[in-house]
Parts: C-alpha cells; structure tokens; sequence
C-alpha cells in the first residue's frame, strides 16, 4: 500500500498543494514551522479522520477559509482509489470516493492504513490514560473499520447517559445550596421513577455497545504483548522486559475474559450497583470509558519510573507492533516518522532505521537533511514557507 498523489486545498497552512509519491522512502526537509507535519497529518486524516496533533477539526482548516479539503490517491496491490474528504468545522463533514459521494465519512475509513510515530507518542507512556485507549481504538478500526461505528455508537450513549445523570444529580442536590432531604424529596416529586426507568434503556444500549469495545480492546493487548516486548527488546536491549496489562472496570471471570455476553451481562450489574454514586455524582463510572493499558518495564509501570530513552524506546514498540500486526493481517501500512530521529540517539536511530527500511511506504519529516539517517535515503521535498519543491 501506498500513497501516489496528495492534493491539499486551505489545509493548514497551505491554500493549494499538490505532491506525487512514489514507494519507498520520501523525506520532507526544512526549518521548524514551515509546514512538513502539516503534509503527513493530512495523510492520516485520510486514514483515520481525526488528527495526532488536536482533538478537533477547525484548526485543520486554514485561517479565513471556510472548509478544508484533502484529497489522496491510494495504490493497493493492482487498485487505485481516490479518496476526497471535505472538512466542514461546526457541519457535518463529507466523503467521496471515486468521485461518487459517501453516505457517511467514515465509510472510506480503511482504504489507507497509515502507522505514524511523532514526538507527542511520549503521551502513551507519560500521559493520562485517555491517550493508551485511543491508541487501543484507532487500532482496532485499522485493522477492523466497523469499530468506527462501534465507537461512535458507544461515546454516542455514553453522552446521552451522561446528560440525563448530570440532570438527576442536579434534581437531587435541589440547586446550589440545596439541602440534601429537601432535595431528595424534590428528586422524587420532579420523578425519580422516569429517570430510573429511562436509564435502564440507556444501560442496555452501554452495555451492548461496551461490550463489543471492550472485548475487542482484550483480544488486540493479548496480540500486541508478544509483539511489543519483541520490539522493545530490540530497541533497549539489557533493559527490564515490557509488559501490556489491561486494567479496566469490569472483571467478568469465566474462561474467556473477552466473551462478549459474560461481558454485557457483568458491566449491566455494574451499572446497577454504581448506580447510587452515578446519581449522586453525575457521571458514568463503569465501562471502556474508565480503562486503562498498563505500561510495565519489569515490576514496575513505565509511567513514572521509565527514563526518557526507555519511554521513547516504549513507544516506538507500541508503534512497531501496531505496524506489524496490521502487516500480519495483509499489506504494509504507510510508514510515517514525524521529526522522530532528532529525538532518537545513535542506537535508536539505527535500530528503528533498520526496522522500518523494508516498509513498502516510508514518509518522513526532519528538520535538517542529516537527520535523515543513511539506510532511509530516498526522494527528498523541501518545505519551506509553504513551499514543497521535490530536489530528488
């Protein structure tokens, strides 16, 4: 797999541009802010409709214009699809797909499949638990794009449960100043019973929907473990080993921990009898949502006690076992290094050199041309005041 063409119309910084790619290696190269990172976020977007660098769209579209566009010609095998996505900030954005127009954007979701390192990958290891369940879920739908639905329908739930506890909460406190026995009674005159009953629908549909998140989310740490700790010991060899543990909400026991009824069933009963401090507090505390991926170096979590080059090594192996379970499963995802070997010593840079030289596609940003190691020589743009001018 790779991408062949990349045309870009108010994304970013850039009011048009247009690049034809070939297989191999392509190097971006210029000063820091001229626009590089602008080109490879674009390309995963195309695969994952969502940024590794903000958690919104608007600042994708460029200042003054009213809407983005990215186009990518994606090359599988003997196929070629062109994918347009139209970024519409505060409207609902738009897909085509050879021209011919998506009911939903997410259904071109998989076309491209794309594995980018980039130096805010530090966050899976230092940073607050939210950032290991993305990495768990944007691989999921890589590898499975049906999980887009799933996770939509479940953070859809989710958000609809939670405005109704947020309105219960509020009934039961009777307001600010509220005193609690008055604000009891007022709870039940306003109909508690409504509100119980409403959130036994609502229940069913969080379970339903977290139990297929969250069985998913098991069965891919017990694919990544061996493939982590692979890649970690290949980039920190004599260091302690690496571990995955997934640590969530719910403990469904039984044989098979993913088993999606045991899993429905137990988070139900959670639900129920979490009910009273949901009410009280307004917010839903049992399910994926609440989840986390253990880092371990040894005995001890990474997160904390890991050194800067031990938690860069741990996440480069999260990275490279994303890449090779979606290799595993049929044809190379696009490689994407965004600024990472300047970060890297001379080791790092040549294990993770090594690693990747074998990728049907390989992308890569550097501030200067040095940082580019040897083994990745290849095609060479130069970005400079967004300006991309091909020079090999």
């Amino acid at each position: 797999m790779h991408v062949a063409h990349l045309s870009l119309t108010d994304f970013r910084s850039y009011d048009t541009v247009d690049l034809g790619m070939e297989p191999g290696v392509t190097a971006f190269v210029g000063p820091n802010g001229q626009g590089k990172t602008n080109l490879v976020e674009a390309m995963g977007y195309v695969a994952t409709q969502s940024s590794h660098r903000v958690a919104t769209d608007a600042p994708l579209v460029r200042q003054g214009a009213a809407r983005a566009i990215v186009r990518s010609v994606v090359v599988r095998e003997d196929r070629r699809a062109l994918v347009e996505l139209e970024i519409n900030p505060g409207r609902a954005n738009r897909a085509r797909l050879n021209r011919s127009p998506m009911s939903r954007p997410r259904d071109v979701i998989g076309l491209l499949r794309t594995v980018l390192f980039a130096p805010e990958d530090l966050a899976l290891v230092k940073g607050d638990p939210s950032e290991r369940r993305r990495l768990l879920d944007d691989l999921l739908v890589a590898r499975a794009p049906r999980f887009a639905g799933v996770r939509a329908d479940y953070d859809r739930v989710l958000k609809q449960r939670g405005a109704l506890l947020r309105t219960a909460a509020q009934s039961r406190r009777g307001g600010r100043g509220g005193r609690r026995a008055e604000s009891e009674t007022a709870f039940a005159a306003a109909g508690a019973g409504d509100v119980l009953s409403t959130l036994e629908v609502w229940d069913a549909h969080l379970a339903k929907q977290g139990a297929e998140l969250l069985a998913a989310r098991l069965e891919l740490v017990e694919a990544l473990r061996p493939l982590v700790a692979a890649s970690y010991a290949a980039l920190a060899p004599g260091s302690a080993p690496a571990g995955l543990e997934y640590r969530g909400t719910l403990s469904t026991g039984g044989d098979d921990p993913s088993d999606r009824n045991a899993i429905e069933q137990a988070m139900r009963a959670a639900l129920l009898e979490a009910r009273g401090a949901e009410l009280e507090r307004g917010v839903t505390l049992v399910g994926p949502h609440r989840d986390d991926l253990f880092l371990g170096l040894g005995e001890l979590p990474a997160r904390g006690y890991a050194s800067h080059g031990e938690s860069w090594s741990f996440a480069l192996a999260l990275r490279l076992a994303a890449y090779d379970l979606l290799r595993a499963d049929g044809g190379d995802p696009v490689l994407i290094l965004d600024d990472v070997f300047a970060e890297l010593d001379t080791q790092r840079r040549r294990r993770l050199a090594e690693f990747v030289a074998s990728a049907e596609q390989v992308l890569i940003t550097a501030a200067v041309p040095d940082d580019v190691p040897a083994e990745l020589a290849g095609a060479r743009f130069d970005v400079t005041e967004g300006s991309v001018t091909r020079v090999r």
